[in-house]
């Protein structure tokens, strides 16, 4: 019989226990071990990722003092009263700024003094104003040293703009943003660059910075379609308010699509393989999914790093976006945001320009 018989796929299924451990399986083992660890990507995912998380979620979530419940009060000797308490952040202001306070956020709960009594206007879906009614209300009682001196009122209210939904939309429409456009530019370049399509526009009239510029162009053309499309389902489906300007609010997507864009640019510059980009823009984007405050406000993190964290591109989006669509601020008080982005735009855009190789 010939050799060519002996190897029948029904001989190939069967177990050779007697070499079971023989030499070319060792060595298959071992060459999948090293493959692996030649993917910066899976290390990335695998060792690295998990450790950033828990130390970044460990300081954001760290053991600390009970936050002070903000509240606002109407009328001067109401306002007195209750800063008597030590577990109240008290900030006097009339029925108009009160109401708005409320409505954008900024407090947890508004005292209202009537000849009537106390009226206590709160989201009582809001865990954080329940407690802030509590405690107000127990500090209100306590001032006089009498029990039960004053007569309270619940006013109850559904107030959009200071639900968790609320805060996290915006948060996610800019790391959405990012994703899109760091990884739809520098996966198409590198992709380009690795089949070797890039050195064959080298001889053509084409200059680099209008095939830099054609990515970024693309992404703006498809950026309507995604927001429109987030901010639909957000709007209709959740009743996340959208109180600022509408062009304004679009001017700053296209700012924020433009900065992400240009750090794709330059992290697509010089690598030459998929799992090599890859593992730079996680690189990128790791410190902004964990510090900028998409799922939980920046400022649980430690003062010392706070001037880093405002000087991240995606930290100056997501608060841009929140002011403008939960608390209606126009440009003329998002400066340093602003200024942020245009940065984040210009430098890497420049940097993509210097370092970028057609090879």
């Amino acid at each position: 019989m010939s050799e060519r018989a002996l190897h029948t796929p029904a001989r190939d299924l069967e177990l050779d226990t007697n070499g079971f451990w023989d030499r070319s399986l060792v060595q298959l083992t071992f060459a999948r071990f090293r493959l692996f660890f030649r993917e910066p990507e899976a290390i990335f995912w695998i060792f690295v990722f998990p450790i950033l998380l828990a130390f970044g979620l460990g300081i954001a979530f760290r053991n600390q003092p009970p936050e002070v419940p903000r509240i606002g009060v109407v009328g001067n000797n109401l306002a007195k009263a209750l800063r008597s308490g030590k577990d109240l952040s008290v900030k006097t202001m009339d029925r108009a700024g009160g109401e708005l306070a409320l409505k954008t956020g900024r407090i947890q709960l508004l005292a209202i003094s009537t000849p009537n009594g106390v009226i206590y206007r709160y989201d009582d879906t809001n865990p954080d104003s329940r407690i802030a009614r509590l405690v107000t209300d127990r500090a209100l009682q306590a001032s006089s040293g009498q029990p039960e001196p004053f007569k309270t009122i619940n006013d109850l209210v559904r107030e959009p703009g200071s639900r968790y939904i609320d805060f996290v939309v915006p948060g996610l429409l800019g790391m959405n943003l990012m994703g899109s456009a760091i990884w739809g530019v520098g996966l198409a370049i590198v992709d380009f660059r690795q089949k070797k399509l890039l050195k064959r526009l080298v001889a053509s009239p084409m200059r680099r910075w209008q095939y830099l510029a054609a990515f970024v162009l693309s992404r703006l053309l498809m950026l309507p379609v995604e927001v429109v499309a987030f901010l639909a389902f957000a709007v209709f489906v959740f009743g996340v308010p959208l109180r600022g300007s509408l062009w304004q609010l679009a001017v700053l997507c296209i700012i924020a699509s433009l900065s992400f864009n240009a750090l794709g640019l330059l992290t697509a510059s010089r690598a030459r393989t998929m799992e090599a980009v890859s593992g730079l823009m996680n690189l990128v984007m790791l410190p902004m999914w964990i510090l900028s405050g998409i799922f939980f406000s920046a400022d649980r993190f430690p003062g010392v790093v706070q001037p880093f964290i405002r000087a991240l591109p995606l930290t100056a989006v997501i608060d841009a976006l929140r002011a403008n669509m939960l608390q209606g601020t126009g440009f003329t008080q998002l400066h340093w945001q602003l200024a942020v982005m245009a940065a984040w735009f210009v430098i890497p855009f420049f940097l993509a320009l210097r370092l970028f190789r057609w090879r």
